[in-house]
């Protein structure tokens, strides 16, 4: 896998692969649910559109295809008047305007979504293009070069380029922001800068070299430490609220850094698996001979007395060796919307690092008198306000829980109401995650709807921060509203077939006893609901 992207609600992935096929993962259940096989080369890169029902691949066999999710099919082909290899692509938030990177034409292509016309080809780079982004706010289209130099092109003004920003070695991805105000940049020296991409100023820098830190390969003559400083990031991820930065390479290490502060905040080894290449940091003396490494012997091999002879200019590994190890890389990060989870797409396949997988005791403005009898105390006083807030600052989900299914529902309105603005963030992230697991839909719902028609005005002012929240609770209502109106629809379509059945019975007999059809729907209503309890 080379590739991936999050749908916009996180409830889906998208990978592609060198094996030239795009797959859909969902996040719940961690299945592969649909394979697109259309591309006859290897993906370069995969993304959503903003609707989430349709999503774009680039390949390096000339073509920019877009699936369909509601009926799985590849219903648009956009190709280049010329045949080029697309190693970039990238979709503004509406949607409409695709725009994929050339590594052979130095070229960047635009197609309409809508008519699936080129609507122009952006010239000026004086290399391989490596990476797209649009602005997520604005028409403004970032690309990256190994020219050293990301251009910014203006998408409402004749395609024209507002600004170029120079650099001092090969760029490799750039990445804006979520909220649009700042462009991060990686280049072959290592280093991210970060960019006030309207003014042209760089604000900061990190470097990453030694945070990388490369493993040694079997065959290398240098050690792990020496073989780092070549090394560069070469994938780039926001966080869903960007105050951090996800940055991996070739390398067993994803680092995550705070953006403001430019330090790194925590590293994530993706594997221990040692039979991968490049694990070991130091050289392994029981591989060691007289006669030099034991991997450079490969049985079978015919030439120069059975010493595997690599091809030129083969960097995964000669795929005709008996003797073969993938070397360990990370090919793409991707932060979710939710902001809960991040994936990365790496030798060892799809990883998926969350943070719902475990409970993590996290108070909050925790004072001693709080304690879950004190909550509970105030609660039996029907003081709903009072325990929400006290089950909020010991941050126990069990208590919380428990208090919240304790309101009446005709309390609800009150107790949103009253509810401080601090704490109204933290009940729609409880929302969003009791929705997973709970079967008060109509109650959760009721308080979702209550607190963002009472504190909507007030959110707005924080949309920014917000928005992951937001996000999550949005994913878990769609996933249970696709699953509720299936089952209705299938209920109401027996519950008619049922009817229609009988009707017919009733008109082939009418000497016969009638039945009210009253009676044969309560009849054939108790029936179904009994089966559609079972399906479910």
């Amino acid at each position: 896998m080379v590739s991936l992207a999050y749908s916009p609600d996180g409830q889906y992935l998208v990978t592609g692969g060198d094996d030239g096929k795009v797959k859909v993962w969902n996040t719940g259940s961690s299945f592969c649910f649909v394979t697109f096989t259309e591309h006859t080369s290897s993906i370069s890169a995969v993304t959503f559109t903003s609707t989430g029902y349709v999503i774009l691949s680039a390949s390096l066999d000339g073509t920019v295809r877009a699936f369909d999710l509601h009926r799985y099919r590849n219903f648009r082909t956009f190709t280049s008047p010329r045949p080029a290899q697309f190693s970039c692509l990238a979709v503004d938030s509406s949607g409409e305007i695709i725009s994929a990177g050339s590594q052979d034409s130095f070229d960047v292509f635009v197609w309409s979504m809508q008519s699936g016309r080129l609507l122009d080809v952006l010239s000026g780079h004086e290399g391989p293009i490596s990476s797209l982004c649009f602005n997520p706010m604005k028409s403004i289209l970032a690309s990256a070069s190994w020219d050293k130099t990301v251009r910014l092109w203006d998408m409402f003004d004749s395609w024209r380029t507002k600004e170029t920003l120079t650099l001092n070695s090969d760029v490799l991805v750039v990445a804006f922001r979520p909220d649009g105000s700042e462009l991060a940049v990686a280049a072959l020296d290592g280093q991210i800068t970060f960019w006030d991409h309207e003014n042209a100023v760089q604000m900061g820098s990190i470097e990453g070299r030694h945070d990388l830190q490369m493993g040694r390969k079997e065959l290398d003559k240098i050690t792990a430490k020496q073989a780092a400083k070549s090394k560069s990031f070469t994938t780039l991820c926001y966080s869903a609220d960007g105050q951090s930065i996800l940055a991996g390479g070739l390398s067993k290490f994803v680092c995550i850094y705070h953006v403001k502060e430019q330090i790194l905040m925590k590293k994530f080894e993706i594997s221990c698996n040692l039979s991968l290449d490049a694990m070991e940091e130091y050289l392994d003396r029981r591989k060691m001979t007289e006669f030099g490494s034991m991997a450079l012997i490969d049985d079978g091999a015919g030439d120069e007395d059975g010493v595997a002879i690599a091809l030129p200019g083969v960097k995964r590994g000669d795929m005709s060796s008996r003797h073969f190890k993938p070397e360990i890389r990370v090919t793409c990060l991707r932060f979710s919307p939710t902001g809960r989870s991040w994936a990365a797409t790496t030798t060892e396949g799809l990883l998926i690092y969350s943070l719902d997988s475990g409970l993590i005791f996290d108070p909050f403005e925790l004072d001693i008198d709080i304690t879950p009898s004190s909550v509970r105390k105030v609660l039996s006083q029907k003081e709903y306000t009072m325990a929400i807030v006290m089950a909020f600052r010991l941050n126990e989900k069990k208590l919380i829980q428990e208090v919240i299914e304790t309101v009446p529902c005709n309390e609800v309105d009150i107790v949103c109401s009253s509810l401080p603005e601090l704490y109204v963030e933290k009940v729609l992230e409880f929302l969003a995650s009791a929705f997973e697991t709970s079967h008060h839909l109509e109650f959760y719902l009721t308080w979702a709807q209550r607190l963002l028609m009472l504190h909507g005005q007030k959110l707005k002012t924080r949309s920014g921060k917000l928005l992951p929240v937001i996000q999550f609770l949005q994913k878990s209502i769609q996933r249970h509203f696709e699953d509720v109106s299936k089952l209705c629809e299938w209920n109401r379509y027996n519950i008619k077939y049922a009817l229609a059945i009988s009707q017919q019975r009733g008109m082939k007999r009418p000497a016969e006893t009638s039945v009210s059809e009253e009676e044969l729907e309560d009849s054939n209503s108790d029936y179904l609901m009994e089966e559609a309890t079972t399906h479910s």
